[in-house]
């Protein structure tokens, strides 16, 4: 799978992640507004509650590095996916079964309708946001064209303009950058006091600031055009700045005054024919709550009680972002034994060195991970190349106390061939200090080697040091072999002579049909539901190539492990490996 594929799949569950984060999101804010008033009219309950949705959105559709994600089960939950996700086109399995073979085709058959629905997903999400966003503009235009129909003078201090014009619209603010106030003419009807609270409602808007928290709720809405709730979010934005508008305009006022301001609600509403979009209008509130606003407005909530409500509104939306993001880990690992076994990531893929060419691919070989230990092919051949490495046992590097060295078989003096016998994390860190962070990155851009991503863990700027160890690099066994390839061709940007004691570093053993192994393990572990390294489901790799003389096979293989086993899972995978060796040799 591309990666291109594997964003198309994050994207397919991004977007029903944050349907099910809206509905939770809703659910709770709809029930607020029933049994807590006061705080459902506060606006940032509505604001906040969309931002919640679109952080739901953002964390499922972003990679999320082993050792910084946020929530860690929701990469277990696309990973179960992603399994789905692995080319149609694969080289038959040695002495397949009739019901494996139809296992495979039926398999093959759900993860191209999978991936096609994720296709065609994305052109649905396209679509629909260039039509919200040009549904945007038309609005805008409209209410542009009406602004320069009308006779206008500055009010408020020079802050907006009041636009009068001859249309049946509800009086209106509208202009970020340069805010107008749209009047209809037909407001010559109405009484003079009715006529400066309406004015006076427009302009505290302004005073608010509202147009550009309608603004941010639009965009939001815009962005997420396809889930319902983000719509139901933002109307309830407009409503609760309407309720604060009519409550800040109304604080102190006789009761007649508020009388005749619930009068002329209703009457411009009986008047207008024009749905505002992009501006914030008196009369925007419809007929379904018309009802409930005249009865806040008879009645209006103290200083207190608001205060009260704003320090409810955001132990709410802790509640529910808090919430949200504790369920849907729960969800994503509470699978069947079934379910884990497919989760598991497994890849068993062997090349023609001189061709690059697949001669068996089993597997999720396109699945990227943590390189761990295997990356040391990668730093013997720059240590070598910058002339730090001399040869197998130079330099001989002293052990500190301070280095991080959680094996104990770690805590001594190592020459080069100890430090890729024991894959010491310390050794590797001292080549790449000695090479730099600017030749460092320059050396894996020209490897080629996986994403390339050498950033390291999130805000430690520890890449140098730290970037391969289950943090920012990432790779699949596809390029496992491919990099490997190019060590095997001498094609990489290195010295004949780094590759050629690289080359060293790596033999094993002979084999007894006459073939040489030559390769490097590693072990890792995913992050658990608890933010800890999850040994029960240790990677375990074991790359490399062999070579008879006359022909070289590379070989990547991938296990991960379903429950906690004894030894690391890299030189088990190995020893596994060497025993099938030659027998995968003989029938390649």
């Amino acid at each position: 799978m591309s990666g291109f594929d594997l964003l198309l799949l994050r994207f397919l569950l991004a977007s029903l992640g944050c349907f099910a984060a809206g509905f939770s999101v809703w659910a709770l804010s709809a029930l607020l507004r029933r049994c807590l008033p006061a705080l459902a009219a506060q606006r940032s309950l509505w604001l906040l509650g969309q931002l919640t949705v679109l952080a739901t959105f953002a964390l499922i559709l972003l990679p999320h590095n082993e050792r910084v994600r946020l929530i860690p089960p929701l990469e277990a939950a696309t990973e179960s996916i992603t399994q789905l996700i692995a080319p149609s086109q694969m080289p038959a399995l040695p002495n397949a079964t009739a019901a494996e073979v139809k296992h495979a085709e039926q398999a093959a058959g759900t993860r191209a309708w999978l991936l096609s629905g994720a296709r065609l997903w994305l052109c649905l999400y396209l679509a629909g946001l260039a039509w919200s966003m040009a549904g945007l503009w038309r609005a805008q235009r409209m209410l542009d064209r009406l602004a320069q129909g009308g006779s206008t003078h500055a009010v408020e201090g020079g802050r907006a303009l009041i636009v009068e014009v001859d249309a049946p619209i509800s009086p209106m603010l509208l202009g970020l950058l340069r805010p107008r106030l749209l009047l209809p003419r037909h407001l010559g009807g109405f009484n003079q006091l009715q006529r400066e609270l309406i004015v006076e409602h427009e302009l505290t808007h302004l005073r608010r600031h509202d147009l550009h928290w309608m603004a941010a709720g639009v965009l939001l809405q815009t962005l997420l055009w396809f889930n319902p709730f983000m719509r139901l979010l933002r109307a309830n934005l407009t409503w609760a700045q309407e309720l604060g508008c009519d409550r800040e305009v109304l604080r102190g006022r006789p009761a007649s005054q508020r009388k005749a301001y619930a009068a002329a609600l209703v009457a411009q509403l009986k008047l207008q024919h024009l749905s505002p979009q992009g501006a914030l209008a008196f009369g925007s509130i419809d007929a379904n709550t018309l009802s409930e606003r005249v009865s806040l407005i008879r009645t209006p909530g103290n200083g207190s009680r608001a205060i009260w409500a704003r320090a409810a509104t955001v132990a709410a939306l802790a509640a529910i972002g808090g919430g949200n993001f504790a369920v849907q880990p729960a969800l994503a690992w509470s699978v069947s034994p079934a379910a884990q076994s497919r989760a598991a990531l497994n890849c068993t893929l062997f090349t023609d060195a001189a061709t690059g060419r697949p001669l068996l691919r089993e597997g999720d070989c396109d699945a990227r991970i943590t390189p761990v230990s295997t990356f040391n092919i990668a730093v013997s051949l720059m240590g070598f190349d910058s002339g730090f490495l001399k040869d197998q046992h130079a330099p001989v590097l002293p052990y500190r106390e301070s280095y991080q060295a959680w094996n104990k078989d770690w805590r001594r003096d190592m020459d080069p061939s100890q430090w890729i016998s024991y894959s010491a994390v310390w050794y590797a860190q001292q080549v790449t200090r000695h090479v730099g962070r600017e030749r460092f990155e320059r050396y894996v851009q020209g490897f080629g080697y996986g994403n390339g991503d050498t950033r390291g863990d999130h805000d430690k700027d520890n890449g140098l040091t730290w970037s391969w160890v289950g943090s920012s690099l990432q790779v699949s066994a596809d390029e496992q072999a491919a990099f490997l390839g190019r060590l095997v061709r001498r094609e990489l940007p290195v010295s004949q002579y780094a590759h050629e004691q690289t080359a060293r570093l790596l033999k094993l053993k002979d084999l007894p049909n006459g073939w040489q192994v030559f390769g490097k393990t590693g072990t890792g572990a995913p992050v658990g539901p608890d933010g800890k390294d999850d040994y029960s489901r240790s990677y375990g790799w074991f790359v490399g190539w062999a070579t008879n003389g006359q022909r070289t096979i590379v070989f990547a293989r991938l296990a991960q492990d379903q429950k906690l086993e004894e030894g690391a899972a890299g030189p088990r995978l190995r020893e596994a490996v060497l025993q099938e060796l030659p027998t995968y040799l003989a029938k390649l």
